[in-house]
């Protein structure tokens, strides 16, 4: 299923995510520094760190798949 979606859509949004908002810093980073530590607490902060990392996430997955595939190809 992973293979289905476009590589360029999937680049986009997860760039755009994972900058999101640029002022005054991004999400991500906010979070991320919240979760190393240790007061990402608040469910919407929770769900702020899953919404911004998930597309990050379905990224890599798919281009792991892409060198998987290329790799067993003979």
């Amino acid at each position: 299923m992973i293979r289905r979606i476009p590589l360029l859509w999937l680049a986009v949004v997860a760039g755009w995510l994972a900058i999101a908002p640029l002022v005054p810093e991004p999400h991500l980073v906010e979070k991320t520094r919240m979760l190393l530590s240790g007061t990402l607490v608040r469910p919407i902060d929770i769900f702020d760190l899953l919404l911004h990392s998930v597309p990050l996430m379905l990224l890599a997955w798919r281009l792991v798949a892409m060198a998987q595939d290329s790799r067993d190809k003979p």
